[in-house]
């Protein structure tokens, strides 16, 4: 009788599990003399609403606690039990969560080994190099043959359907240009040490097999998302950089920001472009399970316009405030753990920007089941929304007492060949 349920289980989630893959849509490449990419985000809330119809038919498969060895994370608790992870890497891009849980990167492509961490020729790199990879138009789910650094002589521009999984080695891209989402969909970057990321730029770089083009000078930001969607960013590593370690801006949307160990920097993370930038309104971020560490400063995001999911991530370090934001943007901060720094004049977590309150006071702000520590304080707005929230929404939060042990793995993982990870 217990096989029987079993099977009669298995076979109810396999049915909840339909991925939501997004149309095809051409739009201008602005950085470039004369690209398109058929992939880019024309109608960002036509992206949303599909997104929160997929929210909705994922909730039970969530609910029923199928995805569980213990931990409490569900993104984990997906694939790190397996102790051979390694043969089945692409387990991981079922387990998204948040808005940009239909991320598949490169899951339904071959997988391509990295074995050269060189950049020698931006506009012809050599097959075996990172660069080779990522901007083939298959789908590849791009894999590293040993330990390696990467030191990036421009930007690396990422084409569509792409995952960069640096489990079980220890990659570091640093020192050079970072990683540039630009216009494309569905890429997941899992597992890497990204850090000390210098402006480039001015120089012509490849973007695909058939077109490379004159790049302007870049930020150096750690990953720069602009104009893309379906985006999940987890398991990685960023410090140090020139200026974000990770930027969303220019319509970008579905976007989830997990699980990642942030450290040793200012602006840590901008998203939406500037406040008369309105196409920034339908964005969609789900910033779930990270650490924000030692070192950090500010924008742990600085939000504009659209609708933000702050869920269970563990702040234990910022010297001005944590989450910032101006022109209307929905925030909704559920089950953190916010440790305010000793300075009495930093214990608010929010930060209105250049906002007047008479202004500010109608933005729906708020916190639920945050952990407010060493004088920490959430400053809420809003008449509270519901419909605002509800697109400000996109997984279950944990009781913030158990962030510690939901954000112990944050950052990059200690991944061994033939044992859980």
């Amino acid at each position: 009788m217990q096989i029987s349920v079993s099977l009669q289980f298995l076979a109810l989630t396999s049915l909840l599990m339909p991925l939501l893959l997004p149309a095809a849509i051409a739009y201008p490449v602005k950085r470039f003399n004369d690209s398109t990419n058929e992939h880019a985000v024309k109608n960002p809330e036509e992206i949303a609403t599909m997104v929160d119809m997929s929210i909705r038919n994922h909730t039970e498969r969530r609910n029923l606690g199928f995805f569980s060895c213990g931990t409490g994370n569900p993104i984990d608790d997906c694939w790190r039990c397996d102790r051979n992870w390694q043969r089945h890497r692409k387990q991981l891009a079922n387990c998204g969560i948040g808005f940009g849980r239909n991320a598949i990167g490169g899951r339904d492509g071959k997988y391509y080994v990295v074995s050269d961490p060189s950049d020698d020729d931006p506009v012809n790199p050599k097959p075996g190099t990172l660069r080779h990879a990522v901007i083939q138009d298959a789908p590849l789910w791009i894999v590293f043959k040993r330990d390696m650094v990467i030191t990036l002589k421009q930007e690396l521009i990422m084409n569509s359907f792409k995952t960069i999984d640096g489990r079980g080695v220890n990659v570091h891209i640093a020192y050079g240009g970072c990683i540039t989402i630009q216009y494309v969909t569905n890429v997941i970057i899992h597992g890497l040490n990204i850090h000390d990321c210098k402006p480039t730029g001015n120089a012509m770089v490849r973007s695909s097999p058939s077109h490379y083009g004159w790049r302007t000078m870049a930020d150096g930001d750690g990953i720069s998302i602009f104009g893309a969607s379906h985006i999940w960013i987890d398991h990685n590593s960023l410090s140090k950089c020139a200026d974000g370690l990770v930027d969303a801006v220019m319509g970008s949307t579905a976007i989830t920001i997990s699980n990642n160990f942030f450290t040793h920097h200012d602006e840590v993370m901008l998203l939406g472009h500037s406040d008369s930038y309105v196409r920034d309104k339908h964005m969609q971020v789900t910033i779930a399970y990270n650490h924000f560490g030692e070192g950090l400063i500010q924008r742990m995001p600085r939000c504009r316009h659209g609708y933000f999911h702050v869920v269970n991530n563990d702040y234990t370090h910022w010297e001005m405030y944590a989450i910032g934001g101006s022109a209307d943007p929905t925030i909704n901060s559920q089950g953190n753990r916010y440790l305010a720094p000793q300075n009495a004049f930093a214990k608010e977590v929010t930060k209105r920007v250049d906002t007047d309150q008479g202004v500010w006071k109608s933005w729906n702000w708020r916190s639920e089941g945050d952990l407010l520590l060493n004088g920490a304080f959430f400053t809420s707005s809003g008449a509270g929304s519901g419909a605002s929230y509800a697109r400000a929404s996109s997984l279950s939060a944990k009781s913030s007492s158990l962030v510690g042990t939901i954000t112990s793995g944050a950052g990059v993982l200690s991944c061994r060949r033939g044992s859980a990870c």
